[in-house]
């Protein structure tokens, strides 16, 4: 509270009371008598003055302490106003409308996943990179940008100026990381993060880094994606479940600007797939063990993507491509027409009528068989009620010498497949969309049928039926006996691991199916096929606008 002052008393002298207590009371007291005249008008102005200086030096600071990046200009109203979204907007840029205008601040290199990279979802940019993505349980991916360089004679690859903190890396690209037995046989990568500038003067004690030199350059903007055809290669399910399906998922985005470099290269399957890999690749594949130059790229993905058995999931590709994409790829290959068609691909038609609808041709229908294990014993009675049930059987004995083009052809004009589970119903694969697939499933082997084709071949449009042989129609009731658990409970079996299942139900067992029951199927398939061809498709608009 102000207080008043006292009025001086002559016989009690006080001293003058100090300029920091003085300021805030409304007048100064009176001077004391010993004080000169005048002396005492010079305290009071001075006294008013510095209150008047203090608030004056704490507006300015508190101005200036007021970040210009919490201030938004609108243009409209000129008006300046405290924003609350700090943390959105990070850049402001001026406009032409003499505003201020924010971008989204770009992220980080180091704060992208490496999936991102391999995807192509990261874009391009010139700052080094060496990430791993090791988060599938089938395969181990790496992807490099930057001088990238092979080395062939310690089957490692080099990455020049790489990101400080780098570490070397070791891959062994196949797609079945979950199987050990057999990745031990997989040749594994190195690959070797190098820091520092390069230094001609290394060589001579300079202390910077010599790099290899380039024997071959590849064009800048050509990655090189890097894989094994180990493993299980020989086997045709493997070859496109393990190989060519994930190169299709990994490269297809680079629409053929990207160069193949191969572990374990086998001439022979160049021949057999080379078709294939014309159309997804420009260039020359390159043998990484045997080609001893020292190939350069500005980026590379060592390794695979894989979405699963014979699967190509669209909401895993950056382009959104399926399955049905990849049977494109093949129909463009094998084909004569589409090799010699400089027209773009088109999908692959439902499965026509062979002959005019007044007259229809007995649907062709392949039946594939085995002659080791899993053997049809009772095919000529199988091929009889084909033709009962209005087929026109073909039986296809494929040996590993036939060529893919002529099964190719096979299939794609034939209108239904029959075959006991194995890897030549891999081959589906070459069946038009609207085909049928029967596949003939012996005991023990449902939960393979299932996921490594019915469930593939359905998502390729095909129509999927199966055939489940009974216990006493499996050789192994002779074996173990109709009432055994081989038999009546395949799961105890399965339980002990795949090799103890494969030794018993894959490698043991042939079947006999039941005709009666086998010929039901047939029907089934038969209607399917008078659904879908275009005549019943005619026929049933023509129904349709009869009713309206």
């Amino acid at each position: 509270m102000m207080q008043l002052p006292q009025q001086h008393k002559p016989s009690k002298p006080s001293a003058a009371p100090s300029c920091c207590s003085s300021w805030i009371r409304r007048s100064p007291p009176l001077s004391p008598p010993h004080k000169r005249p005048g002396s005492g008008g010079r305290s009071r102005y001075a006294c008013r003055l510095v209150p008047l200086l203090v608030l004056t030096v704490y507006s300015v600071v508190t101005v200036l302490r007021i970040p210009s990046s919490s201030l938004v200009v609108t243009a409209d109203s000129e008006r300046v106003e405290r924003r609350e979204d700090l943390e959105a907007l990070k850049t402001h840029l001026p406009s032409n409308q003499n505003s201020l205008e924010a971008r989204e601040e770009t992220r980080s290199v180091a704060s992208l996943p490496c999936s991102a990279f391999i995807n192509g979802e990261a874009g391009y940019g010139e700052e080094g990179v060496l990430c791993c993505d090791r988060s599938h349980y089938r395969s181990d991916v790496c992807y490099l940008r930057g001088d990238v360089r092979t080395d062939p004679s310690t089957s490692s690859v080099l990455l020049y100026n790489a990101p400080r903190g780098s570490s070397p890396e070791k891959v062994r690209p196949y797609t079945r990381k979950f199987e050990g037995s057999i990745m031990s046989t997989i040749d594994e990568v190195t690959i070797l993060p190098v820091a520092g500038p390069y230094n001609a003067s290394a060589s001579a004690g300079g202390g910077g880094t010599l790099r290899r030199r380039c024997d071959v350059r590849h064009p800048r903007g050509v990655p090189a994606v890097v894989f094994s055809t180990g493993g299980y290669t020989g086997n045709v399910y493997h070859e496109f479940s393990d190989g060519l399906i994930p190169l299709f998922i990994t490269a297809q985005r680079f629409a053929g600007e990207v160069v193949f470099v191969v572990l374990e290269y086998h001439y022979w399957w160049l021949g057999r797939y080379g078709a294939v890999l014309e159309r997804l690749t420009n260039y020359k594949v390159v043998d990484f063990r045997y080609d001893r130059r020292v190939h350069c790229f500005d980026e590379m993905i060592v390794g695979l993507r894989i979405h699963g058995e014979l699967v190509v999931d669209p909401k895993l590709t950056p382009n959104g491509k399926s399955i049905k994409d990849f049977q494109v790829l093949l129909h463009q290959g094998y084909s004569r027409a589409a090799s010699s068609s400089a027209s773009p691909p088109v999908p692959l038609p439902l499965a026509p009528p062979s002959r005019p609808c007044p007259r229809p041709a007995k649907p062709k229908l392949l039946i594939f068989i085995r002659k080791q294990n899993r053997v049809l014993l009772n095919l000529p009675h199988v091929v009889t009620a084909c033709r009962r049930a209005g087929f026109a059987p073909h039986v296809m004995n494929l040996r590993r010498q036939t060529p893919l083009p002529a099964i190719h052809a096979a299939l794609a004009s034939a209108d239904a497949m029959v075959a006991v589970h194995g890897a030549a119903v891999t081959h589906f694969l070459f069946m038009r969309p609207g085909s049928v697939l029967l596949q003939i499933v012996p005991v023990g082997l449902d939960w393979a049928a299932d996921a490594f084709y019915g469930k593939p071949a359905q998502q390729l449009g095909l129509e999927y039926l199966e055939y489940k042989v009974a216990p006493e129609e499996s050789s192994l009731a002779a074996e173990y006996g109709l009432n055994s658990t081989v038999v009546r409970d395949p799961s105890v079996i399965s339980s002990r691991g795949w090799w103890e299942m494969k030794k018993v139900y894959m490698d043991r067992q042939n079947v006999t199916v039941n005709i009666k029951r086998f010929g039901e199927l047939l029907k089934a398939a038969r209607t399917h096929l008078r659904n879908t061809t275009a005549c019943a498709k005619a026929a049933g608009a023509g129904a349709a606008a009869a009713l309206r």
